[in-house]
């Protein structure tokens, strides 16, 4: 993608005012857009080929239309091909997607549900899909509602070496992934390999987050995963907050939220991501311009688990959203994401992903040799990065991403 020198001055522009009005007021309380059946919100109407999911009980369905919507947040429709997801849910019930702000972060996510407890309109969100340390702190705050679906028997039991699902059903894990760097090569000619890449002058102003690392469950992953690179440990993430330090310092971290057109106008050229979100900017570019990911090493593995709010306006409508996710198709849409699903070993013993899905997996070895770090390491990391952040790196993200 390519632009004019006047339409790039009018993009920093509206990037600009676009800040000035993010910062204005928390965006959890945020009214939602009207819902409608083209996925509200998320700026998706069609590109999805949605089927019904016949998994689900029929039960289920039936007290879902009665609902007659299901409201989400934080699931912008390239994260893992939730898009497809989004079609199936619709092929399944007929009711209406109402998506609440898709760029929140996990802590805005679980904001959303407080916020909103007494409220049975549209900007009260039915589930959530929040980082790992997330599923835990939701629960012990009270913010979502136990569920233990058809499929709960089949998940395996750990993940990465974690545990799959809260023992009383109050949160699963859906999908995983791995930090990796994506480079824009069209602005970048000689991608950065591993962490301390970083630090070369040639990026200076080039290195970005996916997110605000005082709420964003990807940042905050990004700055641990470089900590474990610089002396730092699963019980030690002040490391990473050092590497930004200097990565600021020397003028080549751009304090802006990276996404897909700020990577492709150069204004973001290289982004720190799951490896999921790199594919998916990658896959939607096609080539213009083209995008290297890159594995640097040690990095981390992250999971992200979904629950059903404990004040869900819609829960019948959110039961059969954790049927859809968790049933093959649902699992296979992340897969064809880039995500690792958290039932994918056993869809491949059952033949039951396709081959041309197979070969665009990352190398098993790669994701085997990711960091997964558990519910108590990620909480102390998560409130060390996000309440070190500015005093020790000493620049703000000005928005939220999930």
């Amino acid at each position: 993608m390519r632009i004019n020198n006047f339409a790039f001055k009018i993009f920093i522009l509206l990037v600009i005012a676009a800040f000035s009005l993010t910062a204005c007021g928390p965006a959890a309380t945020t009214a939602a857009p009207a819902a409608s059946s083209s996925f509200a919100g998320t700026g998706v109407a069609q590109g999805y080929n949605g089927a019904v999911v016949s998994s689900v009980p029929a039960d289920l369905v039936t007290a879902c239309k009665a609902e007659g919507m299901l409201t989400i947040i934080a699931t912008p429709p390239n994260w893992a091909n939730y898009g497809e997801i989004f079609a199936d849910f619709q092929a399944t019930t007929g009711v209406q997607l109402n998506s609440l702000d898709p760029n929140a972060g996990s802590a805005d996510e679980l904001a959303a549900i407080v916020a909103n407890k007494g409220n049975k309109g549209p900007q009260a969100p039915d589930i959530v899909d929040v980082g790992y340390a997330y599923g835990d702190q939701g629960v012990t705050a009270g913010d979502y509602q136990a569920y233990k679906g058809t499929y709960s028997s089949k998940l395996p039991a750990t993940t990465l070496g974690i545990p799959t699902s809260d023992p009383n059903g109050m949160w699963t894990i859906g999908y995983y992934g791995i930090m990796v760097i994506e480079t824009n090569t069209a602005v970048v000619k000689n991608a950065p390999k591993n962490w301390s890449d970083l630090l070369d002058p040639q990026y200076k102003g080039q290195v970005a987050l996916a997110g605000d690392p005082q709420s964003s469950n990807q940042a905050i992953q990004a700055v641990y995963a470089a900590a474990l690179a610089n002396g730092g440990s699963l019980d030690n993430a002040q490391p990473g907050l050092d590497f930004f330090k200097k990565l600021n310092a020397a003028g080549n971290f751009v304090p802006v939220i990276a996404k897909v057109g700020t990577i492709a106008q150069g204004a973001t050229p290289i982004e720190l991501a799951w490896n999921y979100n790199a594919l998916g900017d990658k896959q939607s570019l096609a080539g213009n311009p083209p995008i290297e990911i890159d594995y640097p090493s040690p990095s981390i593995g992250g999971a992200y688990v979904q629950a059903i709010s404990a004040y869900a306006p819609h829960p019948n409508c959110a039961k059969v959203w954790m049927e859809i996710i968790h049933s093959d198709q649902g699992q296979l849409a992340w897969i064809k994401g880039g995500a690792s699903g958290v039932s994918e070993a056993d869809m491949i013993s059952r033949k039951a992903v396709p081959a041309d899905v197979l070969s665009t997996l990352p190398d098993p070895k790669v994701l085997s040799s990711a960091v997964a770090p558990t519910v108590a390491q990620l909480t102390a990391a998560k409130a060390l990065i996000t309440g070190g952040w500015l005093s020790t790196v000493g620049v703000a993200v000005p928005t939220a991403a999930p």
